[in-house]
């Protein structure tokens, strides 16, 4: 069960932000090999190797980023990173993004979908929310891809800090192993409901399909 579970009961919507966040900060997770994970930690900042021309997703779920990149354990998904960006930043990649996938309902067209998609700087992308041992739960978590100056921004503006948390990551992960799952629940991050400041037309819109980089 994910953190944000232990702090109300279900049901949960089917797509609804989770995060840890404050009154100006939001938290998201990336992973990434330990030529850039460990200097981007250090240095608090994206190192000159981080491609900002490329698309890049971020997860407000820790759970989620477990199942993504294996407990750290996948190729150059070894260290995992907690990106603490500013709220008003997240806000407005959310109100300029569209869905990665066409739903009809939602779209007016396939034509007009993809247009649209074209133009935005940001993704959205709706996929099942994991339990603590990765499993699938009955509701969405939010990934948000990033590209073009949305992506610039994200490194080199909107980043307050980025702390490695794969220690932690082992540590939970070893709790889960050793069947422990109350101690490991314990150390997860308390994700609650985030409500964007700007209104976005696709965050209420029906789940994508699954894609994920």
């Amino acid at each position: 069960m994910t953190a944000s579970a232990t702090a109300r009961e279900l049901p949960v919507p089917q797509n609804e932000i989770r995060a840890q966040h404050t009154d100006t900060t939001l938290t998201v997770y990336q992973a990434y090999p330990p030529s850039i994970g460990l200097p981007a930690a250090r240095d608090g900042r994206f190192p000159a190797v981080w491609k900002r021309d490329r698309m890049t997703w971020i997860k407000p779920s820790f759970l989620w980023m477990m199942y993504r990149c294996g407990w750290a354990t996948k190729d150059g998904q070894e260290t995992v990173l907690a990106v603490e960006i500013t709220r008003d930043g997240l806000d407005r990649a959310l109100a300029d993004a569209e869905l990665s996938h066409y739903v009809a309902g939602v779209h007016a067209d396939h034509a007009t979908w993809r247009r649209n998609l074209r133009r935005a700087p940001a993704r959205v992308q709706w996929d099942p929310e994991r339990d603590l041992h990765l499993n699938p739960l009955p509701y969405r978590s939010l990934q948000l891809g990033l590209s073009g100056e949305v992506s610039r921004r994200y490194a080199d503006e909107w980043t307050v800090s980025i702390r490695d948390v794969t220690p932690l990551v082992r540590e939970i992960h070893g709790l889960v192993r050793a069947g422990q799952d109350d101690a490991a629940t314990a150390l997860l991050p308390r994700e609650l409901p985030y409500s964007p400041g700007t209104a976005s037309p696709v965050l209420g819109s029906p789940p994508s399909a699954s894609q994920n980089g």
